[in-house]
């Protein structure tokens, strides 16, 4: 037998050491097998000519998108929330099956209407349904960190595409630690989040609408470049914002010690870009939406029990799987048995790859999330693996400015078995908690099969 000049092996590494011992060239192919059960939806999908176009339409689409900051307004103004109307993170879902922190920040939001006096008297006011209704923020433009709870007299950040008028929004970050959207309802949260509405707010709209519109897209390519990933840190951001805004707000009229107060909140708070952020990544993402025979996922959020996922080629339709608990850093004297499943809508910005996607660039967020810099860089090289293009505006320093793994395509997910990376924060399992860690997590992977062969069924229905 003549002795083979070079050798490409694939699957376990053991014929590939074994080779290489005896000085033939070994070239080492990383692949695995799909998902169990996508052979055939793979094949389907694959072989759509409408595909590959629908694809690259998706992601120009959304590349081609500048969000601007143009106003912050009540929820009541800019979403036409009434009394008694809740938007929550996640995937729709229902009061019995809420999780301890939705349960929570619900329980604050009933209190800041005054549709109750004490937060646990609503328990009862949401197990009876009456005047009461449960809508997830995606289906009013909308994205809310962890439990995402919006009420109509919240603030909202109010992000605009000024090439098509398009309009998506956020509430304002309270901070860390207790707070509503950790699921926190004592006193303080209720008192932070009213003082939030009465000169927060105001504060900052009359600086927004008295400056030019804030180019929020372009602080993300800024703040991505000073080691910021825009999910867990956004210090570098915060304080280009608070840079961009506060020369108005000092001009705003309003009384010194309400402005110094807006001031110190906000610079007190390396997570308050975290808002802006959110609703850039949302206004890029949707305008991916609604194109026949794309594969690319346009929306990934948790409700704290289910994740879920949209794709650009399957409409508004859900595809749903049980939450993962977080594996990462805790508070205090809190351990995994105090965490509760992942939650928030916050992992849109990894839909639009940045966060989990983007760690490269910010290796000190593993001192929070866990992990080491060597995984840091592990993870977003792996994400290109199962995305279809990379983002020019928002690069990585580290890999000689390659941009970010940008466009999560279902079909590469299924091929490659590779989940999407998040890191987030964590809340307690029990309602009125708050924070307990932040740490790293993945969907659950049952739910990209599920969109595959709904792509494929479409598929099929076009080829009839």
């Amino acid at each position: 037998m003549t002795t083979p000049t070079r050798v490409v092996s694939t699957g376990a590494a053991l014929f590939a050491e074994t080779v290489a011992a005896q000085a033939v060239p070994v070239t080492r192919v990383d692949w695995r097998p799909p998902m169990p059960g996508t052979e055939a939806d793979l094949a389907i999908v694959a072989g759509d000519p409408l595909r590959r176009s629908a694809n690259n339409s998706a992601l120009a689409a959304m590349l081609g998108v500048q969000a601007l900051l143009v106003d912050v307004a009540p929820a009541s103004e800019v979403l036409g929330l009434q009394r008694g109307e809740f938007l929550h993170a996640g995937p729709p879902i229902e009061w019995a099956n809420a999780s301890g922190p939705l349960r929570g920040g619900l329980m604050a939001g009933a209190a800041l209407e005054g549709l109750v006096d004490d937060p646990e008297d609503a328990v009862a006011l949401f197990e009876s349904g009456d005047g009461v209704t449960l809508e997830p923020c995606h289906h009013r433009g909308t994205v809310g960190p962890m439990a995402g709870v919006v009420t109509p007299s919240m603030w909202m950040f109010v992000l605009e595409d000024p090439a098509t008028g398009r309009r998506t929004h956020c509430s304002l970050n309270e901070g860390l630690g207790k707070v509503l959207r950790y699921g926190a309802y004592s006193p303080e949260v209720l008192d932070r989040l009213r003082w939030m509405s009465a000169v927060l707010g105001p504060v900052l709209r009359a600086a927004v609408r008295s400056s030019d519109a804030v180019d929020a897209t372009g602080i993300l390519t800024q703040m991505l470049q000073m080691g910021d990933e825009a999910h867990n840190r956004n210090r570098a951001g915060t304080l280009m914002l608070l840079r961009d805004l506060s020369p108005a707000m000092v001009g705003s009229g309003f009384p010194s010690a309400d402005v110094a107060a807006a001031l110190r909140f906000i610079g007190g708070n390396d997570h308050f870009f975290l808002n802006v952020a959110m609703p850039v990544c949302k206004l890029a993402l949707d305008a991916a939406r609604g194109i026949e025979g794309s594969t690319m996922v346009v929306a990934m959020a948790r409700n704290g029990t289910e994740f879920g996922i949209q794709t650009s080629g399957t409409g508004d339709q859900w595809f749903t799987g049980p939450a993962q608990v977080a594996d990462g850093l805790f508070l205090g004297d809190y351990g995994p048995e105090d965490a509760n499943p992942d939650i928030g809508d916050s992992a849109i910005t990894e839909t639009a790859g940045i966060g989990g996607f983007a760690m490269a660039t910010a290796p000190a967020i593993v001192r929070l999330v866990g992990g080491n810099v060597p995984d840091a860089l592990a993870t977003t090289r792996r994400m290109h693996e199962i995305t279809l293009g990379e983002n020019p505006r928002w690069s990585v320093p580290v890999l000689e400015f390659q941009g970010v793994p940008t466009g999560i395509d279902v079909s590469l997910v299924c091929r490659t078995g590779i989940l999407p990376q998040i890191n987030t924060g964590m809340a307690g399992r029990k309602a009125g908690v708050g924070q307990v860690g932040a740490g790293l997590v993945t969907p659950p992977a049952e739910i990209f099969p599920q969109a595959l062969a709904e792509l494929a069924s479409r598929t099929r229905s076009r080829s009839a």
